[in-house]
């Protein structure tokens, strides 16, 4: 009976270490298909944008968020026709309007119409009338009009900052001094007179460079007197303890100069956090050129859908 009782326990053991192989076994193959399937789909993931640090480091939505939080003025510099830069300006601008009292200014809305988006703003006007009376862009109802009615929902100052294109056309034509001859009421719409200007700033010098022979003298005063208008136009809005989101092209706030440069010429303590815009293949990397372009570098599959 002795033998025969171990003899079931020496079976009985066996039986119990297959099993526990068995049961081993089928998490290995469980866990070996889980982080293939994973693997796999990671490899099939297609990624719109990707933001990276100024160093080049990968950072994730959330540090850019955190960091608009503290700042006083954010520059989001855009490409005018990416679907992907002004979905994620109006996703940046309802989640720092969630946490932080919020102004919004824009390039794309110029100094002497403000009356009108004000009154559409208050609900005086509706859109068809603000269309007939402001000059508007041609993507604005796709690109711009959900920032502004979002400002409009949520009863929040939207700022037309841009210097009235035909003054800006003035200043490509004859300099600063085509700029004496406007009226008072004119002179309210753009930066105070003389405009301070540095012709040796990096981002005037590439301008000059890539027009070649068809370049003027006065086409980076053209360019600066935009930076300096909206740059003036921010700094007059700015209240305490409100972050002034501000979407321009990216140029205007690249390599910290342009309406950067402005404002840090009047507020040299000024809180400022940049976003620029990239157009790649390669969402993984950039290249070392395109470090320190802005404190936040938006990299967006140059495949992405153009809105005009």
């Amino acid at each position: 009976m002795v033998f025969h009782d171990e003899m079931i326990n020496i079976v009985c053991t066996k039986v119990k270490t297959l099993e526990l192989k068995r049961t081993a076994m089928k998490q290995l193959i469980f866990t070996t298909v889980f982080i293939l399937t994973l693997l796999t789909g990671l490899a099939q993931e297609k990624k719109a944008y990707q933001l990276f640090d100024k160093k080049g480091k990968k950072v994730n939505y959330g540090k850019l968020l955190k960091a608009a939080e503290k700042s006083q003025v954010v520059l989001f510099g855009e490409y005018h026709n990416n679907a992907i830069a002004h979905w994620l300006e109006l996703e940046l601008t309802k989640d720092l309007a969630a946490k932080k009292a919020v102004i919004l200014g824009a390039e794309m809305l110029e100094a002497d119409n403000q009356k009108q988006l004000d009154q559409y703003l208050r609900d005086e006007i509706n859109q068809k009338q603000l269309d007939s009376t402001a000059r508007l862009w041609p993507n604005y109802k796709t690109d711009y009009k959900p920032l502004v009615d979002f400002a409009k929902d949520n009863k929040l100052t939207f700022i037309a900052t841009n210097i009235p294109r035909r003054f800006a056309s003035i200043v490509s034509k004859k300099g600063f001094e085509g700029l004496d001859s406007l009226t008072a009421e004119e002179k309210s719409w753009i930066a105070p007179l003389p405009i301070a200007f540095d012709a040796n700033l990096p981002g005037y010098v590439n301008m000059m460079k890539m027009m070649g022979d068809h370049a003027s003298p006065n086409m980076p005063k053209a360019q600066a007197i935009k930076d300096a208008t909206m740059a003036y136009f921010i700094q007059k809005n700015l209240k305490e303890d409100s972050v002034f989101i501000h979407y321009n092209g990216t140029y205007h706030s690249d390599n910290f100069e342009g309406i950067g440069w402005y404002l840090k010429n009047s507020l040299p303590n000024l809180r400022i956090i940049t976003i620029a815009t990239v157009e790649q293949k390669d969402l993984e990397k950039i290249m070392p050129e395109e470090y320190n372009k802005a404190d936040y570098i938006l990299v967006i599959d140059e495949d992405v859908t153009k809105t005009q």
